[in-house]
């Protein structure tokens, strides 16, 4: 049954109150237009409880912005959405990655590159890939009742190939349920090649302004966190705190060890406690992200308090951020063989109030305490 609006409605009793489901809940395709944005396919999903975001079947099928009672939760650049025909792999030595990136609640990293920018074998591989700037194809929503609950679901494929190369497929499926305020990615991807492939992935989750402030922090069962660079190492200490924006401000990025909770995996979340609620009610905001370590074994803080590029980046992935050479030496690389395929699945939500913070944080200090106490 969905909770709607502090009351709980089965199918019947919610469909005699609407004259359409849309009234409460759905997903509203549209195509973007003017400037660089042009021609980009967009879905508003609208799941009732708060919680709106947009997918963007042009770009990967990634989660472009994303609000909660009106509040973004998304970082936002100045790039805007921008379509794809724009995207320069390996334009200004392999950072031209940077002039598409839009933020976003979520934008995927790979699909055998992931990182920053490297020359392997003579050819220049741009940071973090290229799947967030592939269209999807096979696109389609709905949304039907399943009992007394109304699930909502995107579906699309990417496919990353090239002449004498990889040709790696993604197929992805976002469901939410009307009335909770969370969603969850279930991706496969799949080497359809006859070769052995590098696989590389990431998921760069963008929090920002205003759960992300001075008053913010960074909730997650972390056993420890080692700084990347000196940079970072400057840090080291408030990894966990966020500030104000600061001109200037240089990228920390610590790579964190997790306590698993006693289904095996592990949600993180940003939250300040101090927030007011735009409903009148407690105060207190978060974003999580939920994911098994058994998929994605890595786990990536990206904290940017720069004015403009304030922003925390939670990144579960399944390889770290130096580049596929760093990854390749290291014998973590992971590759794909003729036919295999991979599968994720990360849960994204919202933390209202401090009841529902206060219940992660217990959570996390138990499982800390419990894989402490094992050891």
């Amino acid at each position: 049954m969905a909770q709607l609006y502090g009351s709980r409605y089965g199918k019947a009793d919610l469909l005699a109150h609407v004259g359409d489901i849309s009234q409460v809940a759905r997903i509203k395709p549209y195509r973007l237009v003017e400037g660089m944005e042009d021609g980009v396919l967009a879905l508003d999903v609208t799941t009732g409880s708060g919680l709106d975001y947009t997918v963007l079947p042009g770009r990967g099928m990634d989660i472009s912005a994303a609000s909660y009672n009106g509040r973004s939760l998304a970082w936002r650049s100045a790039t805007t959405d921008t379509h794809p025909a724009y995207f320069d792999h390996e334009g200004e030595n392999g950072r031209g990655w940077l002039r598409a990136f839009y933020g976003g609640l979520v934008v995927t990293c790979g699909l055998t590159w992931a990182g920053g920018n490297a020359i392997e074998n003579g050819q220049q591989y741009g940071l973090h890939g290229r799947i967030s700037n592939l269209p999807a194809t096979n696109v389609s929503w709905d949304g039907e009742w399943d009992g007394d609950d109304y699930v909502m679901t995107v579906r699309g494929k990417m496919r990353q190939a090239t002449v004498f190369g990889e040709n790696l497929q993604l197929t992805r499926t976002i469901t939410s349920r009307l009335g909770e305020k969370r969603l969850f990615i279930h991706d496969v991807v799949e080497n359809l090649g006859a070769k052995r492939t590098e696989h590389m992935m990431l998921y760069h989750i963008n929090i920002g302004f205003p759960v992300v402030n001075d008053d913010a922090r960074l909730l997650a069962p972390t056993l420890s966190a080692t700084p990347r660079d000196a940079e970072a190492i400057k840090g080291k200490d408030r990894f966990t705190r966020f500030q104000a924006p600061e001109a200037g401000f240089q990228e920390q990025v610590y790579f964190h060890e997790f306590a698993r909770s006693p289904d095996g995996r592990v949600t993180t979340a940003i939250v300040d406690e101090t927030t007011p609620a735009s409903d009148g009610g407690a105060p207190g905001i978060g974003v999580y992200c939920t994911y098994s370590p058994s998929e994605l074994p890595r786990f990536i803080e990206w904290k940017m308090m720069d004015s403009g590029t304030y922003v925390v980046g939670m990144e579960p992935a399944n390889c770290m951020v130096m580049g596929r050479p760093h990854d390749r030496s290291d014998g973590t690389l992971q590759f794909l063989e003729p036919g295999e395929k991979r599968e994720y699945h990360v849960e994204i939500g919202v933390l209202a109030g401090p009841d529902e913070i206060a219940a992660q944080e217990r959570a996390c200090k138990a499982a800390i305490a419990a894989q402490t106490h094992g050891a």
